[in-house]
């Protein structure tokens, strides 16, 4: 390897860490955030437990979901707790 080629590989390397050591920041700073809204949440009298629930079915495929759902009301069912549907 050449001096130039072994500089340039430094160099990428020294910014592949820096871009990662950003990123960390960044991703500290919206959990930060997240933190912070769920905090307002609770502090306006709302469940967080649920809130943290809606985002997360929100993520879910929409028909992945509906399958699941579908399969949870069958098994409620056969347990005879389908009073909670």
């Amino acid at each position: 390897m050449t001096e130039t080629a072994g500089h340039n590989s430094k160099e990428q390397i020294k910014a592949f860490v820096e871009r990662v050591e950003r990123l960390e920041e960044e991703k500290k700073a919206a959990a930060d955030d997240i933190r912070e809204v769920y905090q307002e949440v609770k502090g306006n009298g709302f469940d967080t437990k649920a809130l943290r629930r809606v985002v997360a079915l929100r993520k879910q495929d929409r028909e992945k979901l509906k399958e699941h759902q579908a399969i949870l009301e069958t098994y409620l069912d056969a347990l005879g707790m389908d009073w909670l549907l």
